[in-house]
């Protein structure tokens, strides 16, 4: 084994039953490098780093750290041999400071030192240029504020490894920007980082190297220096794929949904949405921007009926003539009139899918709202499972399997793809390819363009924004339960929506 390198992975193979999730990877990162690991959906890249981490145990092969091969049987033996892990959710007590979570947990008299650790944190977040506060609470901070809590917990207990699974996926460009270089510094400073992420403009940005898995196993690694979108693309797919994503000009576009002054109250009495007012036109992609929680999630599902307005109105025009005004309708009469709702949320199974259902199953929910009998018709539901597997690219021997055994990325894309296929006049997206590899979010992002071609009126909520500027005709922005700004699509740039991201308020355009 190296000692250049902080970790190796030689012939690792795990198995879940007859699947073989990871088979024979080959893996290393150098002392001092930034690493990224590519993969479509179902490549294995979780199932390997959960095994570095010391959730799963590898079934063969050995994994040697700083040279020397060691056994990793729990998150324990992973944290003790100096390696940690970033998960998108994040593990902190809300109503402590930041202090208080990174001392969290670790023996000795830390917390009668209150003086000694403060002291300490500053000096990891001046070394590595991070902004934190060690008396400020969790729940006052914002997203990037709460990821740097937790990068800055695993410096101050000397982990010398890091693994960041999607770490941008929260945060607006410039926050983006500062992530990126304290990821720098650390890596001067001698750390290893492995970065999980579909964003490929950010590997090129940011990694020295590149590790691509296909189907559980290991394809190659390259210098990034040396890549491209298309050349990694087509590592991660086996085929070369056009990347480029279609905006069709809109044809007679015609108002057919219309918020004024939308705003929603939380159980808490916290003002979650605020005076939202904006027109979505049949034939366009409208876009809307925001870090999370900004409003986007209950913007939707109050124009869906999931959620009660307190006040404000959203006034829907159908193709047939008229209006409807939809905040005094059910969610199921809603649906009925054309206004479809797809929320991809964090529990994928928990919003519009049964997990102990079967594909086809899950495509007849609409059917058995509808009253009918559950032997009624299968061919058509089952027909419409099957072309979705086709077209989608879905991992799963047939569809008489569980939902719940695909993975999450499979489980997304039956969601969005069964609500695309309904074909509405007008359909809410939210985050309709979180979590899915480049060629995967293409795929969506084609049916959304079919969608808008056929007329309908499509809202589509993002995370990232060079996706939003390619796809949209507009693009609303949020920041704190407020719309902050409405921008073009073909002339705004990031940093013009990213400063609207970041500020409280603002005149709606």
């Amino acid at each position: 084994m190296n000692e250049n390198y902080a970790i190796e992975l030689k012939n690792i193979t795990k198995r879940f039953g007859k699947v073989t999730a990871n088979d024979k990877v080959c893996l290393s990162v150098k002392r001092g490098e930034i690493l990224s690991i590519l993969g479509e959906n179902g490549s294995g890249k979780t199932t390997l780093m959960n095994m570095i981490s010391g959730i799963y145990y590898p079934d063969e092969g050995q994994i040697a750290v700083n040279g020397k091969e060691v056994s990793i049987r729990s998150p324990k033996d992973s944290f003790d041999l100096g390696i940690g892990m970033i998960h998108q959710h994040f593990k902190l007590v809300e109503v402590f400071t930041a202090a208080e979570n990174i001392i969290l947990g670790l023996p000795g008299q830390e917390l009668l030192d209150r003086k000694a650790v403060t002291k300490k944190i500053n000096s990891l977040t001046a070394k590595y240029g991070f902004d934190l506060d060690p008396d400020q609470k969790i729940y006052t901070m914002s997203v990037s504020q709460k990821q740097t809590v937790e990068i800055v917990k695993l410096l101050y207990r000397g982990v010398d490894l890091l693994i960041l699974d999607e770490p941008t996926a929260v945060l607006t460009p410039q926050e983006a920007d500062r992530l990126f270089a304290v990821l720098r510094n650390m890596r001067k400073a001698g750390h290893s980082i492995i970065i999980i992420t579909h964003k490929l403009n950010e590997v090129l940005t940011l990694s020295d190297r590149v590790s691509v898995l296909r189907k559980g196993q290991y394809i190659g690694t390259i210098d990034t220096k040396e890549a491209t979108e298309e050349s990694l693309t087509e590592m991660m797919v086996g085929k070369k794929v056009s990347l480029n994503i279609e905006r069709p000009d809109p044809v007679s576009p015609k108002k057919r949904l219309e918020v004024q002054g939308l705003t929603c109250i939380s159980k808490e009495g916290v003002t979650a949405l605020e005076n939202a007012s904006f027109v979505a036109n049949s034939g366009e992609i409208l876009g809307i921007a925001g870090v999370a929680g900004s409003g986007q999630r209950e913007l939707l599902e109050a124009i869906a009926g999931l959620i009660p307005s307190a006040r404000g109105s959203a006034l829907y025009y159908p193709p047939e003539g008229g209006e409807k005004e939809l905040t005094i309708m059910s969610a199921a009469d809603i649906a009925k009139a054309g206004v479809r709702l797809s929320f991809v949320p964090e529990d994928r199974l928990g919003m519009g899918l049964v997990g102990t259902m079967d594909l086809t199953d899950n495509v007849m929910l609409r059917s058995y709202k509808k009253g009918r009998s559950f032997f009624a018709d299968r061919r058509s539901p089952k027909a419409l499972a099957e072309k979705l597997i086709h077209e989608l690219g879905i991992a799963t021997p047939g569809t008489s399997i569980p939902v719940r055994k695909l993975s999450g990325g499979n489980v997304q894309k039956v969601l969005v793809g069964r609500e695309i296929a309904s074909a509405p006049a007008v359909l809410l997206v939210a985050y309709p390819v979180r979590g899915l590899d480049i060629h995967s979010s293409h795929t969506i992002y084609n049916l959304l363009n079919k969608q808008k071609k056929n007329g309908t009126a499509v809202i589509c909520v993002g995370e990232d924004l060079d996706v939003l500027m390619e796809l949209c005709d507009s693009i609303i922005v949020m920041c704190g339960g407020t719309i902050s700004g409405i921008v073009d699509g073909r002339t705004a740039t990031k940093e013009e929506i990213g400063k609207l991201m970041m500020k409280t308020g603002g005149i709606q355009e």
